[in-house]
């Protein structure tokens, strides 16, 4: 299993940008076609998207479409599942419920890629768990912005905490690869990193940035340390010794769930 640290967002409507985004360093890179696409764009950038998309050889790159309830992304979805193209991922925003990914799935072929779903609503969230028991998907993410929006809550990341746990138990329930909510502050990038620290701490090993200049600083936070890399890689050793029963290793029992986490800190060394 692939393990990402970043994704990069990059306006629908910036052509200019796209093969800029792609060189970022980002494990991932996301055409926004929703939040950074005002009305009166969306279908010209609609049309140079998918236009781009048929002709990239990026492999980490995709798009995230407009919501489901909306006329745009009706348009988006209708587009996509005769666009040919064969995708990464298709990220859907404003998730609230598994039956809208039941009838999106029936709609978008599989070679159009599994689906990346935003929670950033109250039902959203109450049906978190439903969402990612989706078998198309396979990497979420939290919209801590539209969230704080719609329940009137400010942006501190204290304030999130229990949004965000109640995210990282269903992805970890779905093996579901989670990715916090963009840093809005671009310029503030020790708040990017520290933050990013914060949510690492908590079990959300992936970030998503909404400019260039935050990839380096979200993958220095979830870098793993050298003492976390030697652990790991005696976890690991101890576990393969074994032939994959418990041992003991500095007086603690090792098992799956620590070698599972093991190889997850290994896997940014690749």
């Amino acid at each position: 299993m692939t393990f990402y640290r970043s994704q990069l967002f990059v306006p629908g409507n910036r052509e200019d940008r796209f093969e800029k985004a792609c060189q970022a360093g980002a494990d991932l890179v996301c055409i926004d076609l929703e939040d950074a696409v005002g009305p009166a764009e969306k279908d010209a950038a609609r049309e140079s998207v998918l236009e781009w998309l048929s002709k990239t050889t990026h492999e980490n790159v995709s798009l995230r479409i407009n919501g489901l309830n909306t006329e745009v992304g009706e348009k988006d979805i209708t587009a996509l599942s005769g666009s040919g193209l064969k995708l990464p991922f298709v990220m859907v925003p404003k998730v609230s419920s598994k039956e809208q990914l039941d009838s999106l799935s029936k709609r978008l072929p599989e070679s159009l890629g599994p689906f990346f779903a935003i929670i950033e609503s109250a039902a959203g969230l109450v049906n978190a768990e439903e969402i990612f028991s989706h078998p198309r998907v396979t990497l979420g993410m939290y919209g801590a912005i539209d969230y704080a929006g719609e329940v009137d809550c400010d942006l501190a990341w204290e304030t999130h905490l229990f949004a965000r746990s109640k995210l990282v138990a269903a992805a970890g329930a779905y093996n579901i690869q989670l990715f916090d909510t963009p840093h809005i502050h671009v310029r503030d990038l020790e708040d990017c990193e520290a933050t990013t620290l914060q949510a690492k701490a908590l079990g959300i090993q992936a970030r998503s940035a909404i400019h260039p200049a935050q990839i380096d600083r979200i993958h220095s936070a979830l870098m793993p340390t050298t003492d976390e890399i030697s652990h790991a890689q005696r976890v690991v050793a101890a576990y393969e010794e074994a032939n994959g029963n418990v041992v003991l290793l500095d007086g603690k029992f090792i098992e799956e769930p620590v070698v599972k986490r093991a190889r997850r800190v290994l896997s940014y060394m690749s």
